[in-house]
């Protein structure tokens, strides 16, 4: 299975993104200051989300990215998916050539795992990740660092 940074970080950021959308717009500053992530990444991966149709961006004072759907309607997977990534657990990314040019022997476990884990990951919603009590005390906690931070610099 492949999912590499990428992935992770487009699913982190848009989860980041859907916690702190009561409160507005969200700059992809704020977002690599709370998760750790490259700013110069984030815009990148804010692009090919944008037109994925999953986030549009606000322009001016308050500006920032919104969710462009609903938090109930945005799995996992459709972030992944965005952002060009793959849970294909196949050596020959389901082309069935893994054997020199032949399918091997475990070739269809190794698809039903990928179906499997796109399943789960279809299954689960930005909604459903933002109500979980480790998420929401993580990002407490995150919120915090990055405001004790903001406060220590400004004295």
């Amino acid at each position: 299975m492949r999912l590499t940074t990428k992935g992770r970080y487009a699913v982190t950021a848009m989860l980041d993104l859907a916690l702190n959308a009561p409160s507005g717009p969200t700059s992809l500053g704020d977002i690599s200051q709370r998760q750790e992530i490259s700013l110069s990444y984030l815009e990148q991966l804010f692009a090919r989300l944008r037109r994925a149709g999953l986030v549009s961006s606000v322009r001016g004072p308050g500006r920032g990215y919104l969710l462009a759907k609903a938090r109930e309607e945005i799995s996992v997977s459709l972030v992944i998916d965005a952002v060009n990534e793959t849970v294909d657990a196949t050596r020959c990314q389901g082309l069935s050539d893994c054997q020199q040019g032949d399918t091997c022997l475990t070739h269809h476990l190794w698809c039903e795992l990928s179906g499997q884990i796109r399943s789960f990951l279809d299954d689960i919603t930005l909604a459903q990740l933002i109500q979980r009590p480790d998420v929401i005390r993580i990002a407490t906690r995150q919120k915090q660092r990055v405001d004790a931070g903001i406060l220590a610099s400004s004295l």
